[in-house]
């Protein structure tokens, strides 16, 4: 399993500088939050975000668009606030987290609304920043790859 050093050590080849304390504060706080949850693979919850960055970092994108990969279900998943998260990181960082979370209450998993509705609205939330929608695409993208630990029932949305 990839860790936080392993991460910082691939970022800081494309960004030699990388603000490695940032994105380590980052991975520790989102541990820290996700502490107690695991994957339906067992693994720690905390895999899942490192590796949505690992994929982030494959595009060479920056540290704010990493850090938000570390911490994109903090605030869904955990007792972790956006407040807490804006007073850590910054409005820069805090904005692409909130971006990501409005993007989940638009999830295609909501019923009773078309599926091209759902992607416009997607859209329409990203809008803001692209940077938003490249961690969702990243995230899903992690997600179909440990999709055989998903029941065959919920493999549809």
């Amino acid at each position: 399993m990839l860790n936080e050093n392993l991460l910082i050590d691939s970022i800081t080849k494309y960004n030699p500088a990388t603000n490695k304390d940032l994105i380590n504060r980052a991975f520790v706080i989102a541990e820290i939050a996700h502490q107690n949850q695991k994957r339906r693979s067992g693994d720690p919850y905390i895999s899942h975000p490192l590796e949505v960055a690992k994929i982030l970092t494959e595009y060479r994108l920056d540290d704010s668009t990493i850090i938000t990969a570390l911490l994109h279900d903090t605030i869904e998943d955990t007792k972790l606030t956006l407040k807490e998260v804006r007073g850590e990181f910054g409005e820069e960082i805090a904005s692409l987290v909130d971006g990501l979370t409005k993007i989940n209450k638009y999830s295609l998993k909501v019923k009773n609304q078309k599926f091209g509705e759902n992607y416009k609205k997607l859209i329409l939330a990203t809008t803001k920043d692209l940077r938003v929608i490249l961690v969702k695409l990243a995230d899903r993208l992690h997600n179909m790859r440990t999709i055989q630990f998903i029941k065959d029932q919920n493999k549809k949305t």
